[in-house]
């Protein structure tokens, strides 16, 4: 059989056989080897000669030889391609070897089939290249679901959380996030016995396991962990700590203490990796995923996933770490700012609220004054920075300090507000601000209004109605485009002046008409004075607001005889809006 299934190829094909480098073997009609040309025997690390009268199997028995696409091919005659892998005896450092190979029917002159003839080529190398593409591809598509659902506020825990809950979705059974506490805590200070205190920020686990996972430390708790341990050995290399299906001894060390391997092994958890959270250079936590029941144990694979979402996440949790300082510090200075603003006279009720954002948005430069002038009116003012954070707020401090000192130089409004805006813009070089002043005098139901690009002022009446004021707007206080219209109007006693920042109306893709429309609609507690006024107006005010809010409310202290109650609005000058009735 051999001889004559050799003899069934021309020479010249025999020659090519022998010089290619491509793998090449007859095999008979029972997958014994009858040729083996010299590239196959460098693929299989074994002679040519010990290949013959052998099959695949007996020869490398760890080979995937898909053997059932050579015996349909020796029994209808049809060519078929098919890849196998495996390890031959050939030395390699690869974890597994990949080949492709095309094989042929060999016919006697009679029709009988001889054999077959294979042509076999190592694609090990795109094969891998074909992985890690597919590998880059998942990883991708797993950073795009999680910028979507990781990172999604500026509070730290919020985000740890929707990343612990994020890796159980996708890559664990259990997940923990443990943050390295401030410097300044006391949990900082060194352990006597050289180990890590880390704040679990954030757990999250299958439901059968939620339960028992709580009990190796829940949110918010301080977990210690003994010199040596997995979490430590983490940050001291800042490099994932993969560990699978280890003993109990193993484990006692890696575990955050030899207790814990009881509960490890009661919740069938037999697998974990470790990845630190850096970003910037610096390690602010660990991130611990943990496999149990029947999931496999973690790869390098998924190490590189786990890395990849664990700096993305910590990139987010040190700007909202940042951010929660700034944001401190200027929701401190404006309260502060904003605590202790000037005295009205007397004959005025006037009352003030201000609310900061939520923590999707740092703090912004709204503010509010009140001066009591020499000739017995009172300026109100409000206004707003433009921007956020500490210099937003900063500035804000300096518009109301200008406020204060101009109010009593400047006769009107108007005036005011020119002054104002040369200071901010030729002197000082503050950021732009809008701004509404007010010169009341509530004895005569008189307002002389003027506005710097700011929101109208709404008037409350006595039935709870809200109405818009004719004002004006100039441009905002440092442009130095200056150019604002006074406008007087006369209020019954018993309407109350509202003067308010843009966070209270205002909607994301919202017209600001349309907003305008929204807020006038609010039917407010009929009679109420200016504080109560200001609390109802709140309570419809979402929570937690996407922008700084600043109320400010006024009305005579009380009616002054002769004037008719609910008595119809007068507009001395200026304004664009129609007067409310």
């Amino acid at each position: 059989m051999a001889d004559e299934l050799w003899s069934a190829l021309p020479r010249p094909l025999r020659q090519v056989l022998d010089g290619t480098p491509a793998g090449i073997a007859v095999l008979d009609t029972d997958l014994r080897y009858r040729y083996v040309n010299p590239a196959l025997a460098g693929m299989n690390g074994v002679p040519a000669e010990r290949h013959l009268g052998r099959t695949i199997a007996e020869l490398l028995p760890d080979i995937d030889a898909r053997e059932e696409v050579l015996r349909a091919v020796l029994a209808d005659g049809r060519a078929r391609e098919t890849t196998s892998s495996g390890h031959t005896r050939a030395a390699s450092p690869l974890r597994r070897r990949y080949w492709h190979g095309a094989y042929h029917r060999i016919d006697a002159e009679d029709g009988r089939p001889l054999g077959l003839v294979g042509i076999v080529l190592e694609v090990t190398a795109s094969r891998q290249q074909q992985h890690e593409l597919e590998q880059a591809r998942s990883r991708l598509a797993l950073l795009d679901a999680a910028a979507t659902q990781v990172g999604t506020t500026l509070d730290v825990d919020t985000t740890c959380g929707e990343l612990a809950a994020f890796l159980v979705e996708h890559l664990a059974d259990a997940a923990t996030v443990e943050l390295l506490p401030h410097p300044d805590s006391p949990h900082a200070r060194p352990r006597p016995d050289g180990g890590r205190r880390l704040r679990r920020a954030a757990l999250a686990a299958a439901p059968a396991l939620l339960a028992g996972v709580r009990r190796f430390g829940d949110r918010g708790e301080h977990v210690d962990y003994q010199p040596g341990s997995a979490i430590p050995r983490c940050l001291d290399s800042g490099r994932p700590v993969i560990e699978n299906l280890l003993g109990d001894e193993e484990l006692s060390r890696s575990a955050p203490n030899a207790e814990r391997v009881a509960l490890y092994r009661e919740l069938g958890i037999h697998s974990g990796m470790i990845v630190p959270l850096t970003a910037r250079g610096h390690r602010i936590g660990t991130v611990t995923l943990m496999r149990a029941g029947a999931s496999p144990g973690f790869t390098a694979d998924d190490a590189v996933a786990a890395q990849d979402l664990a700096g993305r996440t910590a990139i987010t949790l040190d700007n909202a770490s940042r951010y929660s300082r700034e944001h401190a510090v200027a929701v401190d200075l404006q309260r502060a700012m904003l605590a202790e603003p000037g005295h009205p006279h007397p004959d005025v009720d006037v009352a003030l609220r201000y609310r900061p954002a939520g923590t999707g948005a740092l703090v912004g430069g709204d503010w509010y004054e009140t001066v009591a002038l020499p000739d017995g009116r009172t300026v109100l003012a409000i206004g707003d920075v433009m921007g956020h954070g500490i210099e937003a707020a900063t500035h804000m401090s300096h518009y109301q300090a200008m406020l204060r000192a101009m109010a009593l130089l400047e006769p009107t409004a108007d005036r005011l507000l020119a002054r104002l805006d040369h200071l901010a813009c030729e002197v000082h070089d503050y950021r732009p601000s809008t701004c509404l002043v007010v010169y009341a005098e509530p004895a005569r139901g008189r307002y002389a209004l003027a506005s710097a690009g700011h929101l109208p002022p709404a008037v409350v009446r006595p039935t709870g109605e809200l109405a818009l004021l004719p004002v004006e707007p100039g441009p905002p206080l440092g442009t130095g485009l200056n150019g604002y219209a006074p406008t007087t109007v006369v209020l019954p006693p018993d309407h109350t002046l509202l003067l308010y920042t843009d966070g209270l109306v205002e909607r994301r893709d919202e017209d600001i008409d349309r907003s305008l429309e929204r807020f006038t609609a609010l039917r407010l507690p009929p009679g109420a004075g200016p504080a109560p006024l200001l609390d109802a107006i709140l309570a419809h005010a979402p929570a937690p607001a996407e922008d700084d809010i600043a109320l400010l409310a006024a009305a005579p202290v009380a009616p002054r005889p002769g004037r008719r109650r609910g008595e119809v609005l007068t507009v001395l000058s200026g304004g664009r809006w129609g007067a409310p009735r």
